[in-house]
């Protein structure tokens, strides 16, 4: 996948998402502090689908509120700014960076002196026939299943911020001073892409391999298993949500993280 690959015909793409509160917010009985969002806009042929996930700040009082506010923001803005773009990755990603700002100031607007209550990190999809379009502030990452080698599906890790410091507990959030400096983009031009999964930290462990600390490429079992439910959607989708949340509250992936956990997904039937 690169920036000068064309892009493919323009195709509906089946989404769904779930969240569900961690272990430790079950024990005490704490609001899930994860959020998600899409949009479709526009004719068929040429639609655009924004996706959206948010983590609120596990230490701040309303930041289930902050995460649900981020993701309503971003679809908004990020729809609007996609009907503005220059057909280059160069302009993509300058639009991309455009609707964070649009986000971020309508998220303090609203906010105001107590934004720091509503701390949230923001991950972003754009779903275009001619461009797939990245945006990330904080821990949260997307995955891109594109094209087979030898008849294997392959995956593939969106560029992930930098770390804030060396610390890795440490991580930027929408309101963070700083925020726009620690911001990622990406434009994907690859008419193969058929799934994206977009996810919050607390299936980082499950859904990436690791090296040093620090993330190296999907877990393909795991990617490749939580798409393959949406190729193949059983005939209640409502039923299909309620097994995969029962899966991610698990104990086996319980003892890998106990945090909010949020998968949300799309495929080109």
């Amino acid at each position: 996948m690169d920036d000068d690959s064309s892009g493919g015909p323009g195709a509906q793409w089946r989404v769904r998402g779930v969240s569900v509160e961690g272990y430790r917010h079950r024990r005490t009985g704490t609001p899930c502090q994860d959020a998600w969002l899409y949009t479709v806009s526009g004719p068929p042929e040429d639609s655009v689908t924004v996706l959206a996930v948010a983590d609120g700040a596990g230490s701040r009082a309303r930041s289930d509120e902050g995460s649900a506010l981020a993701v309503r923001l971003a679809v908004e803005c990020f729809t609007r700014r996609s009907a503005e773009v220059p057909p280059t990755a160069s302009g993509v990603r300058a639009a991309l960076r455009e609707a964070f700002l649009d986000v971020r100031e309508e998220f303090l607007r609203r906010t105001g002196d107590e934004s720091n209550d509503f701390a949230t990190t923001l991950t972003v999809a754009v779903l275009t026939p001619r461009w797939i379009g990245y945006l990330s502030v904080g821990d949260g990452f997307v995955v891109l299943r594109a094209g087979t080698v030898d008849g294997v599906r392959q995956f593939h890790l969106l560029p992930q911020p930098a770390a804030a410091s060396e610390y890795s507990n440490e991580t930027v959030f929408l309101t963070s001073t700083d925020a726009e400096r620690w911001v990622r983009t990406a434009c994907v031009r690859d008419p193969e892409v058929d799934g994206v999964l977009l996810s919050t930290d607390g299936l980082a462990q499950i859904a990436l391999t690791w090296v040093d600390g620090q993330p190296q490429q999907p877990r393909a079992s795991f990617v490749a298993a939580m798409l393959r439910t949406l190729d193949s959607p059983g005939a209640d989708p409502d039923e299909d949500d309620e097994a995969l949340a029962v899966l991610l509250r698990s104990d086996k992936l319980t003892a890998v993280n106990a945090d909010d956990k949020t998968l949300l997904r799309a495929v080109r039937p």
